[in-house]
Formats: C-alpha cells, structure tokens, sequence
C-alpha cells in the first residue's frame, strides 16, 4: 500500500454515528484491492460511554446514570474498557498492512502522538500496566498501549481491531475530562492531568502535522465523506443492535 493517507475533516456527533463510520472505514479498507490509510479526529455530542467489544458486565450505577439520561451508552469495535468521551477527543486511525505485532503497531501509531505532546511541553510515555484502583474505566489502567505522564496520569488511552490484515486504531485524548460525571460512573476522580497551553482547533492543528511528520510520512489527503459512504453510514447506524446490559455488583472487566 502507497499513497497519501485520507484525512477526513473533524465531525462532531453521536456515538453510534462515531462507531458505524469507524467501522465502515475499516470495512472500506477490508474490501478494497488498493485500500487507502486514513487518519480522522473526532468530538461526540454530549457525554457518551464507550464500551469495549468484549465489555459485557456493568456496574448497575452505570445503568441508572443511563436511564437518568446523564450519559448515553454505545459499543465500540475495538477493545479495551469503558472511555467516557467528554472533554476529550477521540482519534481514528485505519491502516492497511499494518507490520508487526500488537504492541509494535502501538508503538509505531502512537508516535505522533507523542511529537505533538512534545512540542506542547508534556513528554508522553507509554505506560507499564499498572492499575490505579478498581474501575471499569481505561483510564483506571495504563498498558503499554497508553500514553502517560511523568506523574504516571494517563493522558491518551488506545485500543486496537484487526481485521484480515488491516488495523483500526482507536485513542481517547482527554483534555477537561467532566468531573462529577467522571466520580459518578467510575468512583474516583479523574486522571490528574497537566493544562494544556491550546486546545480546539490548535490542538487539532498541531496533531495534524505531527501525523504527517511521523504517521503519513507526508501530507494528508483531504477527502469528505461523499454520498455514497453517507447513505451506507445511515443504513449501519439504523441497524446497530442496542446495547445489552448485565448489571453487576462489582466493577466491570474488559
């Protein structure tokens, strides 16, 4: 695979609309006999909580935060535990061919990740599975597939798909995460993390480059959604099963 990466401008929206365009983008790849890579970074209209493909027991608090309407609940693709998406972005990233195991993809994907936190004064690590409490959150967690801090505050959180050789990779990159919410779902604050000195569309800016720098290897091709990929994101987004809830009295697993 050759070829300038797809990058497709920032959509704000819902979290089954997120999660059925991921993963068309992932199927698209899949499919086709010379897939295009593609880069997208994302916001969610109001407070969502992803939950990881295999996350199945939840704490029955979550539940009752759902019914209450004071967060909404969607089941991602990928791995991983429950990500409460607010004051946050969220980055896909869909890459044919993607070489070497798990953890290399991690540390190859993230690299930009980490020229971006560099040049805003805030070097990222990655993390070495240590577990800060008993949450269902991926952010209770640091793996070596998360971006951390000095202090050890995990800022970015990844989780992976592969399929038939292409990867989806997903990353939640908190910035002014809520925090009554946040103690509410997960029973403890949020990561203690430093303020970054720009946010918005510098933020975004400065991520981009860092993805043509060190992911593309050259500059991103703009290319919105035309209408076809429209019109077969609505049929997926009319046909995604609900979310089955088990409630449990403990914390959830992935």
């Amino acid at each position: 695979m050759s070829g300038p990466w797809r990058w497709i401008p920032p959509l704000a929206g819902s979290g089954p609309f997120q999660m059925a365009l991921d993963e068309l983008l992932l199927d698209q790849a899949v499919a086709a006999s010379t897939p295009q890579a593609c880069l997208r970074l994302y916001s969610w209209s109001g407070p969502w909580l992803s939950l990881g493909y295999h996350q199945r027991h939840l704490p029955s608090a979550w539940l009752t935060l759902a019914q209450q309407r004071l967060v909404k609940l969607v089941r991602r693709p990928s791995g991983g535990r429950a990500v409460l998406h607010g004051g946050s972005l969220t980055y896909a990233l869909i890459q044919p061919h993607a070489a070497g195991d798990r953890r290399q993809a991690y540390r190859h994907h993230c690299r930009w990740l980490q020229r971006a936190f560099a040049e805003l004064g805030q070097p990222l690590s990655f993390g070495t599975e240590r577990v800060v409490g008993e949450s269902g959150s991926c952010f209770a967690r640091s793996s070596a597939a998360d971006l951390v801090h000095g202090n050890g505050a995990k800022r970015i959180g990844s989780a992976q798909l592969w399929r038939r050789g292409v990867l989806l990779q997903h990353g939640s990159l908190l910035i002014d995460p809520p925090r009554e919410l946040w103690w509410q779902l997960f029973g403890g604050p949020p990561p203690d993390l430093p303020a970054l000195p720009e946010g918005g569309q510098a933020l975004m800016a400065r991520l981009r480059r860092a993805a043509e720098a060190d992911l593309c290897c050259g500059p991103l091709q703009d290319r919105q959604l035309d209408h076809q990929e429209r019109a077969d994101l609505q049929r997926r987004i009319a046909s995604q099963p609900t979310v089955e809830l088990e409630p449990t009295h403990g914390p959830s697993r992935a």
